[in-house]
């Protein structure tokens, strides 16, 4: 399978990675990422996946574009549906299209990996690009080794960052105080048929 994963930081691609090389699968990474902000936030978070994916020697494609400019005018009229309105379907949608352009069997992401993130909404919205490219969608639950990978992350010594991307996110994060910490699914995955 020639698959292509979205990873929006290295620190979640570690379990991600880890699981499908345990099943024989090579990811290629690809970064696209134009909703995190500020401009040293992306940086760091950029520059860190290409060292860790050299380090690991995985392919990497990086997409380098930082859109703060588009993200504000685009989320402007509803922040609080931001993730959902604009920051998963821009990133998703490039990452299928690049799929279907360059020959990719299937696709993933490391949206799938956080607890953070809104899974069911991300499953079914790959879901829809899978069905509009004519790519698959690899869906595996990696949420269920969020903290082994985040262990493993930290061990790395890879870039921790705080808050999941955008500059509301952080004011979510700091001014807000917002810690919750969402707990595990209890499924076991299944990977006999992920090919």
């Amino acid at each position: 399978m020639k698959l292509l994963m979205h990873a929006c930081c290295a620190p979640c691609s570690v379990y991600c990675i880890e699981t499908l090389r345990n099943q024989d699968i090579e990811p290629t990474v690809y970064w696209y990422n134009p909703n995190i902000h500020p401009y040293k936030e992306y940086e760091a978070r950029r520059n860190c996946l290409i060292e860790y994916t050299k380090k690991i020697n995985i392919n990497c494609i990086i997409e380098d574009e930082y859109g703060l400019r588009d993200f504000c005018k685009n989320v402007i009229e509803d922040i609080d549906n931001r993730c959902t309105n604009y920051c998963y379907p821009i990133r998703l949608k490039k990452t299928f299209e690049y799929a279907k352009e360059n020959g990719y069997d299937a696709v993933t992401t490391t949206l799938l990996y956080s607890i953070y993130q809104n899974h069911d909404y991300i499953k079914l919205l790959c879901e829809k690009y899978a069905e509009e490219f004519g790519v698959k969608f690899l869906y595996i639950d990696f949420r269920v080794g969020f903290w082994e990978g985040h262990n493993k992350a930290r061990e790395e010594g890879l870039y921790m960052q705080k808050y999941c991307g955008c500059v509301f996110s952080e004011e979510d994060r700091y001014y807000y105080h917002k810690k919750d910490k969402p707990a595990l699914p209890t499924v076991s995955q299944d990977f006999k048929n992920v090919t």
